[in-house]
């Protein structure tokens, strides 16, 4: 034992690892729906490794919490910006009132009670789930014209308190979104949904092919046998009306393969090779005639690839636009992402900037909508580190900037300045894609591993003053936590649906989005068995990670005055 705590001392970083491991495990476990967490895991395996009374040097965590950051606005620099323009003003507005009444919620009860401005920071990073407060604040106190000792009492005190209020405000957010939310708007989530689906599917018949577009594809051979389709040119057939979207890729007229042309006639016995989604080719193949097999009409080279969209001229369209545009001939759309997270594909989505679609179909079909769509977003393991390292540096150049109010100093930190600069790389991203590429595994590194070792080495340093803390803020702080989480959502809810007469679907997923609360869209989409949530989501948390990030240091500035 001597030579494991040894070990552990002098070898920090053996410390980090181990915590991280102890700490995805925990988080790991789960009853019925709900989890802890990994962030959270990670703090709980900090502190309990954290009694070795092991020294870090704050060095460590501040490089990977500054990468996380970077990585959060890279994420969500598109929709941010977007979130300025008057179509998401609603969303914008929603979130600006539920993460200020998350700041006035924790400034209220901590003075209210007593807390200092450690505990202070640490019930509104823990009930409001956002842990980049827990950095931001604790910068902002390694700033006071106070005595050593006394600051490090006052940051050791954040985890404490995030422990607690994290647990109660997640765990209850995660039940109250779907569960009390639609009670406060009086109305049925399910049948709100089914209501959304159906009035979005009345667009017109060949938006249905943009939403069945999630679905699995293939490229099937029929022998033309249907005298409706006999002797027609392949323009005419596929303007036929249709209940979906099916194109024809190629045809063989006896012994001769050729590609597929409008001008192209199809005669009797003519096998064709017909590109749609599968369902469709199950029930409705048979009426072009029987089908066969063809292997050398059918080695048609397929691509799938990743779109993002740049062209100003398709921002803002819906996908039953997009699907009647001369470039969509041929070509699918199997997904839709957005700052990371998946889309629902309805006619009435509508894509914006630095989206990313997966498009599906033959290789020059693909490859001329993406001309027109935007950058081609091609698989590489190589992250753009020049981009990444300049967007850091300059980040951290304009987080040191200082604004007195009051005369208090307010800065961002150089923390703080990552996340803005992110925000502006990763909209310059959007735009201009051919640079400063962070691939998804990358991205997860940076984001998850980088919080949860920053998080990790926060719980290793309070660890020794953990268990007094808790001792002596636990009960109140379970009451204020649990109220804290509830109030700013709860006006948010009333707020979007009778103020702004927003879709009670989107109200919810806005309000879980502005609380940074991702578990919580999950309950939302799981409870209505629908996807649409997320379309009030990515803009306001996109907003409500600025706006909570930087409450930090400004929450400490107002106890301190």
């Amino acid at each position: 034992m001597d030579f494991f705590v040894s070990a552990m001392r002098h070898n920090p970083e053996l410390a980090i690892f181990l915590t991280i491991a102890i700490g995805f495990l925990i988080g790991r476990i789960r009853f019925r729906s709900f989890s802890l967490g990994i962030v959270v895991g990670c703090l709980l395996a900090g502190v309990l490794i954290g009694q070795l009374d092991i020294k870090i040097s704050p060095l460590v965590k501040t490089v990977f919490f500054d990468l996380f950051l970077f990585t959060t606005g890279y994420k969500v620099g598109p929709q941010f910006f977007r979130g300025l323009k008057s179509d998401a003003i609603p969303q914008m507005a929603l979130t600006v009132l539920v993460c200020v009444v998350c700041l006035l919620t924790a400034f209220g009860f901590s003075k209210l009670l007593g807390y200092d401005v450690g505990t202070a920071a640490g019930l509104l990073a823990g009930a409001f789930s956002e842990s980049t407060v827990i950095g931001t604040a604790g910068e902002a106190i390694q700033r006071l014209a106070i005595p050593e000792t006394e600051r490090t009492t006052l940051v050791n005190n954040i985890p404490v308190a995030y422990a607690v209020t994290y647990l109660v405000g997640t765990a209850t957010l995660v039940w109250f979104l779907p569960t009390i939310g639609p009670k406060l708007m009086g109305i049925n989530l399910r049948e709100e949904a089914i209501r959304f689906h159906a009035d979005t599917m009345k667009s017109d018949e060949t938006a249905e092919g943009v939403m069945s577009a999630a679905r699995s594809f293939d490229v099937r051979a029929y022998r033309v046998t249907c005298p409706t389709l006999i002797n027609k040119t392949i323009a005419e057939l596929e303007s036929l009306p249709q209940p979906t979207r099916v194109f024809i890729v190629r045809v063989r007229s006896g012994d001769q393969v050729m590609e597929s042309a409008p001008d192209l006639v199809i005669r009797e016995g003519d096998v064709i090779a017909v590109i749609a989604r599968q369902g469709i080719h199950a029930t409705r193949g048979s009426t072009i005639g029987p089908e066969v097999s063809d292997p050398v009409l059918l080695d048609i080279p397929l691509e799938a690839l990743d779109v993002v969209i740049t062209n100003r001229s398709i921002q803002g369209k819906s996908l039953a636009d997009l699907a009647r545009l001369h470039f969509a001939r041929g070509v699918f759309l199997s997904k839709l992402t957005r700052a990371g997270l998946e889309m629902p594909i309805s006619p009435e989505t509508r894509v914006d900037r630095g989206d990313v679609m997966r498009v599906i179909g033959t290789l020059p079909e693909v490859e001329r909508a993406v001309q027109e769509l935007g950058y081609p977003d091609r698989h590489t393991a190589a992250t753009d580190m020049v981009f990444v390292g300049i967007g850091i540096f300059l980040g951290g150049l304009v987080g040191l900037l200082s604004v007195v109010v009051w005369s208090v100093p307010l800065t961002l930190t150089a923390s703080g300045g990552a996340l803005v600069m992110g925000l502006v790389f990763g909209w310059l991203r959007s735009v201009y894609p051919f640079f400063g590429r962070i691939p998804e595994p990358a991205i997860w590194i940076f984001d998850t591993v980088g919080l949860c070792i920053f998080i990790g080495i926060v719980g290793l340093s309070a660890g020794p003053s953990f268990i007094s803390g808790l001792q002596t803020a636990g009960l109140s702080l379970v009451v204020v936590g649990l109220v804290s989480a509830l109030l700013p959502h709860t006006l948010g809810i009333l707020f979007g649906r009778y103020v702004l007469k927003m879709n009670p679907l989107i109200v919810l997923g806005a309000c879980a989005g502005a609380g940074t609360i991702t578990a919580a869209l999950r309950a939302l989409q799981d409870e209505a068995q629908s996807s649409i949530p997320a379309l009030g989501y990515t803009v306001p948390y996109a907003i409500g990670n600025i706006l909570l990030t930087a409450w930090g240091p400004v929450l400490v500035a107002m106890m301190t005055i």
